[in-house]
Formats: C-alpha cells, structure tokens, sequence
C-alpha cells in the first residue's frame, strides 16, 4: 500500500556499525506503516460523530509512534537534543490545549496551520543549504523543485493562516479587502515565482540559487496575505479549511525534500481530506471552490440594495418558557453566540428537560456555523446532546414549516433571509436554515449587531420573530429554571 523511502543520509544519524543501523532503521520502517495505518483509521472515525473520539485516539498514537521511530530510527546522533526540543514543545502544547476554550480554538488551529507552513520553509531552505538527505547523481533538478514547491506552499500558508489568525481573533477586520485587478496581481506573482523557480534550478548548490530562493518566499508570503485580505468574515470557516489543506502540502513537500514517505503520507491524508472538506462546504453554501484557491470568496455580492425596515419585538423569558411549554415539535439553531456564552452545557439540560415533557427538540446545523467546520458539532458534544437529535441544515430545512418553536441561540448570517430574498447581498445564494418558516422563533442576541459578515439580518423584523436580549447562558439557565418549576 505504502512505497517506503530510503534511508536518509548518513549525515543525520550516528557513527555504528552497518547492522545495528539497518536494525534501527528498519524497525522505524515498520513503525511508519503502522503509524500511517493509525492516521487513516484517525481520518475515517473523524468522519462521525459516534466515532470521533476513537479517531482522534488514533491520530494520537500515531503521531507518538511517529515521533518515537524518528528519533530511534534516525537520528540518534542526536537524540539528547531532540529530547530538549519535544519536552518543551509538548509542555506547551499540553498548556495552550488546556487553556484555550472552545471559542478561541478556531484561531489556534489556524495559528498552528502556520506553524507547519513555517516548518515547510525552514526546512526547505536548510535542504537547499545542506541537503539533508542522499541525492543521487542525476536527480538534482528533482531535488531543486522540491525545495522550490515545498518552499512556495510552506510560505502561502504561514502568512495566510496568521492573517486568518488575526481575523478570527478580531485583531484584523473581517470586512474583505479588494484591490482592484487582485486576480492579475495574483497571477502577475504567480508568473513571478515560476520565472524565480527557473532562476533557482539553474543555479546550482549552495550558495547558488539563495537570491531566487529568498525572493520567491518574499513573494509567496505577500500571496497568503492577499488571497486571505481578500475573503469575507463570514466564509472563515471555510478558510481555515482550505488553510489546513495547504498545510498538509506543506507537509508532504517537506516529506519529499527529506525522502521521508510517512510525511508524505500523512502530509497528502491531511491535504486531501482538507480540500474536500472545503469543497463540500462550498457547495453547502452555493460556492465557487476555484474562487477560495484565487481569493476574493464571498464577496462578489456587493453591498445590498434592501434597506431593513420594520420593528423588533421583545420577549421576555417567561414568554419563551410558556412558547416552549405549548410547542411539540422545537427546533434550536446554534451559532457562534452560543459558543462565546458556554452555554451549551445549560442547553443539554433544557433539551433533556423539554424532552421529558414530550417535546421532540432537534438541532439545526449549518455547515459553516461558528468559526470552524463542525464548530457547533463539537460544542454539542462536549454538553453530551445526542447525535441523533444534531441535524444537518439539508436534513431539516423542509420540516421548518411543520415546527412550531425555534430558538435561535446566537446565531445571524445562517439564519439570514437575505440569502434568498435580495439578489444584492454579500450572501446571495448562500443556503441558509429557513427558520422564518415556522410558527415563532426567538432569537437570543445580546443586541442588534450584525453578524461576522456584516450584513444587516432581516428575520428580526418579521412578524413571527421574538429577540430575547441578553447573555445566552443567562437565558438559557433562567428558561431552564423556570421549565423545572
């Protein structure tokens, strides 16, 4: 199944005998296999929500059986240095884990999406300086071009994930930024690049061809940032997706620099699955998947020709709790709010409460919820809602009719008309969970701001629309007294 590499050169490992060393390095064989069969198992339980757990078990064990055969393997000349490089990598990364909250996580996955793009060019440039691994006689110019591509990915995806960083942290507006003719600007650096590329094949060895080298990193870190500047706040999620795909190039690339078939299995596992991910949520979205690879996604719609108008009713929380009370079929659509708040574990306890009295509750999921693809998905699970009972907006959007209550719990552009109604939107076309459809919904929001894409929401002017203000959580823990009472 797998084509594993040679070893690498003997630069990276320690002075032994020849048959010790084909020991070590064949056990590490062996331990590679199994760590790339680990991550495809990791790669097929995350595919479900019952097995999501055993998933990432297994992407766990794989990665320390990795870590381990490296450094068994290759490179025990040295290995105390290597020790003093992962304990403290590992104690912080222990410490971020534990401290990061769930509504901060979609800014530390992109960050560490840089981190490998990072890698990728560090690695890269000290290949070219001093290969790493054996090249043999002939294959230089393949050597040259893996440097140069892995280079080029590695540096996309730095800059373009610490801007996307900077966005879902709210450090850098998430308004999208436009420069007029950005596709010829993008194409004008790609062309560069490559003539930069034919430059740094000709060049030889080092020193040869660092000029090229470094000028076409410059070049690549000004693209991640113009691709990222230009995509709207409301297609992020989407953008961390395709962000974790160039870091899984990134990866591969580096695996071909270093000869190393795990990493390039494992890089490709990543990058595909990356990219498929973010095309299925372009097509949950009405999307042009060319248009996230080129820039500007989600902001063809322009600025909207429909003013809002109308008037916003209030609702108390004994209103909501007497709605629910008379409601049978109940829908709840979380959005981001909900995350901030930390109200899901409150929300768990309502839904076993409504549940109880006869209730059929269900969740509405829209694909690009929050600031992560399945960022709701998990929050839900972390409070130990049933799946079964966590729907797909595909899966529910026709029985909105038939039900008589929804909450709506932090949520705007996912639960926006506008998508269907005014051509003109930033969001136009963009399939949305058409809660205005049923009986009443009751939106909880702290006030009357827009959501992440900035776009003025009119659901909350209908006739059927109730805004509960206020903290979710706080809500959410009153409705909860108040159903026990």
């Amino acid at each position: 199944m797998f084509i594993l590499a040679e070893s690498p050169a003997a630069q990276l490992v320690s002075p032994e005998s020849g048959g010790n060393l084909a020991l070590h390095q064949s056990l590490a064989t062996i331990a590679y296999v199994a760590a790339a069969v680990l991550f495809i198992f990791s790669l097929g339980g995350l595919a479900n929500q019952e097995s999501a757990r055993r998933g990432n078990l297994y992407g766990i064990a794989g990665m320390i059986l990795a870590i381990l055969a490296t450094v068994y393997g290759y490179m025990q000349a040295g290995f105390a240095p290597m020790i003093l490089a992962i304990v403290p990598a590992v104690i912080i990364g222990a410490i971020l884990a534990a401290r990061v909250p769930m509504t901060g996580m979609p800014e530390l996955v992109a960050m560490l999406h840089s981190f490998v793009g990072l890698a990728a060019v560090l690695v890269g440039i000290s290949s070219h300086i001093e290969p790493g691994v054996h090249v043999e006689a002939g294959k230089e110019l393949v050597h040259a071009i893996e440097i140069f591509i892995g280079v080029f990915i590695g540096a996309v995806t730095f800059t373009g994930s610490i801007l996307a960083f900077l966005k879902l942290r709210g450090s850098v507006s998430g308004t999208p930024v436009t420069l007029p003719g950005r596709h010829w600007i993008n194409l004008s650096m790609l062309v560069g690049c490559g003539l930069l590329g034919v430059w740094f094949c000709q060049s030889g060895h080092y020193p040869g061809g660092m000029l090229p080298l470094l000028l076409m990193t410059l070049i690549a870190c000004v693209i991640g940032v113009h691709i990222v500047i230009a995509i709207g706040g409301a297609d992020m999620p989407v953008v961390v997706s395709m962000l974790n795909s160039y870091s899984g190039w990134a990866a591969a690339a580096a695996g071909f620099m270093l000869k190393n078939h795990l990493l390039i299995v494992t890089g490709a596992l990543v990058g595909s699955s990356g990219a498929i991910l973010s095309y299925i949520m372009c097509a949950a979205m009405n999307r042009s998947f060319l248009s996230v690879i080129l820039g500007g996604f989600g902001t063809s719609g322009g600025t909207s020709s429909q003013t809002v108008e109308g008037t916003v009713t209030e609702f108390s929380v004994e209103d909501t709790v007497q709605l629910l009370r008379d409601a049978k079929q109940i829908v709840i659509v979380p959005g981001y709010g909900m995350a901030v708040a930390q109200a899901q574990h409150s929300l768990a306890e309502v839904v076993k409460t409504l549940s109880g009295l006869g209730k059929q509750v269900r969740f509405a999921i829209h694909p690009v919820a929050g600031r992560l693809p399945g960022h709701m998905n998990v929050l839900l699970a972390e409070a130990s809602i049933p799946y079964d009972v966590v729907l797909e907006m595909d899966e529910i959007n026709d029985d909105m009719p038939d039900t008589d209550a929804i909450l709506v719990i932090g949520a705007n552009d996912i639960v926006n008309p506008a998508a269907m109604e005014d051509p003109c939107s930033p969001i136009a076309g963009m399939p949305v969970i058409e809660v205005w459809k049923a009986g009443t919904v009751v939106v909880m929001k702290r006030g009357m701001a827009t959501g992440y894409a900035g776009v003025d929401n009119p659901l909350f002017y209908k006739d059927n629309t109730q805004m509960l203000f206020g903290d979710a959580k706080t809500n959410v823990d009153l409705i909860l007294q108040q159903l026990r009472s």
